[in-house]
């Protein structure tokens, strides 16, 4: 049986897998916000019917994941926004440590990619195996080798430009 209380206790342990998955899927504080509630707000929707045939934190990143990609559709939709977010946060990163600057870099460029590329680097950056990533994904464990070959190659060649 699922409940209220353990519904809550799995959002306090993969709260990372949410944040991050909205970070990656947005561009401004705002968005990240709404994207985040709305990944919660749907993991509450489909927790009734999570059977566990895999682990919390891997369904929990499938439902991340569709959540922030349905909302950068609508987003893409209503047109391009420019955030004063990404101005702010340049002035901010002057001040920060070496490894925040690459941090800062390498989600720039990954946010260049497309939409499931990022989703395939995301759970790679989060330490999960193949195995894992097409479980979450769909995709087979040799595509995702594949797919994960190609877009390292791209990063780093985005990357030394």
């Amino acid at each position: 049986m699922h409940t209220k209380e353990d519904f809550i206790q799995h959002i306090k342990e993969n709260e990372g897998i949410i944040y991050k998955v909205a970070r990656l899927y947005t561009n401004s504080a705002e968005d990240l916000e709404d994207v985040y509630q709305e990944i919660v707000y749907q993991l509450w929707k489909s927790y009734p019917s999570f059977k566990a045939n895999s682990k919390m934190s891997t369904w929990m990143y499938r439902v991340a994941l569709n959540t922030a990609i349905s909302h950068l559709k609508k987003e893409k939709k209503k047109g391009t926004r420019v955030s004063i977010d990404n101005f702010l946060s340049n002035k901010l990163d002057e001040l920060d440590t070496v490894m925040e600057e690459r941090i800062t870099l390498l989600y720039a460029h990954i946010k260049k990619l497309s939409i499931v590329e990022k989703g395939i680097i995301l759970l790679h950056l989060e330490g999960k195996n193949y195995d894992e990533i097409a479980a979450i994904t769909g995709f087979t464990k040799t595509n995702i080798g594949t797919r994960l070959g190609r877009i390292k190659q791209k990063l780093k060649s985005q990357i030394k430009k």
